[in-house]
């Protein structure tokens, strides 16, 4: 029986997330390719939609990538690379060498990349929560916007949408019980009812941010290569 571990390996780089935009690396076809030789070492080719993408998104998302296979069981040596991108040498290395984000940038590395992944994480929530509230409000148009304050999770339908909210609460260390309050701060407070609209409004705002960087990005994707949506998985 042949294990089937070039696709057990893409389907690990499910979990890695664009940190800018919110979804999967395989879904965004970030992944070129995936090759695995003597059946425990893998190679994996990445590629973005331009060469200057931001070097602190570009090595998070190399380095999430080589951490989730590393920690697949029958995994030896693990190699990511990152193709076409201005500082692939510099990147590439540092992934090679396990150098860390401030031992690969040295002194350029102003800011820790926990630090970066923490902000976007905070603007996920905000998204998946103004998305879910939204969509409450759209079945049933009798909801008004300052009634949201006062909506939990229980109240939320069982769907994709829900369910990407709870990950992303639980990512943030927030209540995920059926009695928590939906519309919530970073830290779990919850908005008096004068202030929900605004807060609402605002978080529709970095919704259309992220959705809007999507498409933009997939659409620079396909205009840089021919196959984009074409991942090629080797044995």
């Amino acid at each position: 029986m042949v294990d089937n571990r070039e696709a057990a390996a893409f389907e690990a780089l499910g979990a890695v997330v664009d940190p800018e935009l919110d979804e999967p690396i395989t879904d965004l076809d970030f992944v070129q390719s995936v090759t695995v030789s003597d059946g425990r070492d893998v190679v994996v080719h990445l590629r973005l939609p331009t060469s200057f993408c931001a070097p602190n998104f570009a090595y998070l998302m190399a380095s999430d990538a080589k951490d989730v296979l590393v920690q697949l069981p029958w995994t030896r040596a693990v190699t990511v690379e990152l193709d076409d991108h201005h500082d692939s040498d510099i990147i590439n290395a540092g992934l090679a060498a396990d150098a860390g984000y401030r031992g690969t940038f040295a002194h350029e590395a102003e800011n820790d990349l926990e630090e970066l992944r923490l902000t976007f994480h905070r603007k996920a929530h905000v998204a998946a929560m103004e998305r879910c509230l939204t969509g409450l409000m759209r079945r049933d148009p009798a909801r008004q916007m300052n009634e949201m304050g006062r909506v939990v999770l229980g109240d939320l339908p069982d769907d994709d949408t829900t369910r990407a909210l709870l990950t992303r609460r639980q990512t943030l260390g927030l209540p995920v019980t059926p009695d928590s309050l939906v519309m919530v701060d970073h830290h779990g407070n919850d908005y008096a009812e004068i202030d929900v609209p605004l807060a609402l409004r605002r978080a529709r705002s970095t919704r259309i941010s992220i959705d809007g960087n999507a498409h933009f990005c997939r659409g620079l994707l396909r205009t840089r290569y021919d196959d984009p949506d074409r991942t090629t998985v080797n044995a």
